[in-house]
């Protein structure tokens, strides 16, 4: 796997990290709950962040079962409990404890990984018979339509520089059909894209998101100075409303053999 483009030792990543969580928890325990999470499970969260989801899991797994928690870097995990496990591994490299988690899951990880097949590969063979899989991925298929203009010319530099970078943001579409030639069962998601308007929770995290990585995107080439003083402006204006990332929440089972 690459190293983060955000990387976790940058002086706000702890704070966006958290509001990373507020953001998006909410969903991903919906997803999880819709696919059942019971006492005695064992799961295993890929690409944990700060732990909040795992902590969530180790939970509902209470209090016989375990809930695995992995990243490349755990230096920003700061949770604890009794049956919540810490792994630093590298999914790309290979399977975690193959065959035994009755739920694996994965939110925006696959988007920044060099080899997007053998992750998916390795987090379904983690799975044990008739486990779950939730991943949840970005489709940046919304900026295309952002107002105005100099907005939707902000995206396509940003989308030219992750192209450059190795990182997909249109991964999420993808998923249902990996999920599909590996095999798995009942393969079916979900998309849904926030609609947010300047000043707003949303803004705020591109706004730092873009700041932290400002100095990456004008040495680019692909984002002048300009472009980003227009977008931040717009991320500050209460009367300016849009919608940025389509998330795709796509989970399958495994056969139970």
């Amino acid at each position: 796997m690459a190293e983060y483009v955000l990387d976790h030792r940058l002086d706000g990543e702890r704070s966006r990290l958290a509001l990373m969580s507020r953001l998006l928890d909410p969903m991903h325990r919906r997803h999880l709950e819709h696919l059942g999470v019971t006492p005695g499970d064992r799961t295993l969260e890929v690409g944990c962040g700060n732990g909040s989801i795992s902590a969530w899991l180790a939970e509902r797994v209470a209090p016989d079962g375990l809930a695995v928690a992995d990243d490349l870097d755990l230096s920003l995990v700061d949770v604890r409990a009794p049956n919540l496990e810490l792994r630093q591994a590298d999914i790309v490299s290979g399977p975690i404890d193959a065959g035994t988690f009755d739920l694996v899951t994965a939110r925006a990880v696959l988007h920044h990984v060099a080899d997007a097949n053998a992750a998916v590969r390795n987090l379904v063979a983690s799975m044990a018979p008739g486990g779950a899989i939730l991943l949840i991925e970005p489709d940046f298929l919304p900026v295309n339509i952002a107002e105005p203009p100099v907005v939707r010319e902000f995206w396509n530099g940003w989308l030219a520089w992750s192209r450059d970078a190795g990182i997909d943001y249109h991964i999420g579409r993808t998923l249902a059909p990996r999920l599909a030639a590996l095999g798995l069962e009942e393969v079916a998601g979900t998309a849904e894209t926030a609609v947010y308007r300047g000043g707003s929770d949303w803004a705020t995290y591109w706004v730092d998101t873009v700041t932290e990585l400002q100095d990456k995107l004008i040495g680019s080439g692909r984002v002048d100075q300009p472009s980003i003083e227009a977008f931040l402006a717009h991320c500050k204006d209460p009367e300016w409303w849009t919608q940025t990332i389509a998330f795709t929440a796509v989970h399958g089972r495994a056969p139970r053999g």
